[in-house]
């Protein structure tokens, strides 16, 4: 059975919650205080130290400016390009090149 904590999918939707922050020129406690939430818990996002439900996403993207769809294409296409760059360093360190 796979792990349910996918953590470098978790990283990616903290990076991109952080660019789109900063795109806005928002501060966090601005993002908690759109979004209701405290802004701890935004900094754990950001950091990859937390997994939001669904709904939290939803008022995420909603603080972000951004669709809940619009938001989860950015943190896949961050996610397969990290997860790209993961594979290639580990066929590096192992020697491999993937052929």
């Amino acid at each position: 059975m796979r792990p349910s904590r996918n953590q470098l999918l978790i990283n990616a939707l903290g990076v991109e919650v952080k660019v789109r922050r900063l795109e806005l020129a928002l501060s966090q406690e601005d993002v908690a205080g759109r979004c209701e939430l405290d802004r701890p818990f935004i900094t754990m996002i950001e950091s990859g130290r937390k997994q939001p439900t669904i709904s939290v996403l939803h008022r995420l993207a909603g603080a972000l400016d951004l669709s809940l769809g619009e938001l989860c294409q950015r943190v896949e296409g961050r996610y397969r390009a990290e997860a790209a760059a993961a594979a290639a360093a580990a066929s590096l360190s192992t020697g491999r090149s993937g052929r």
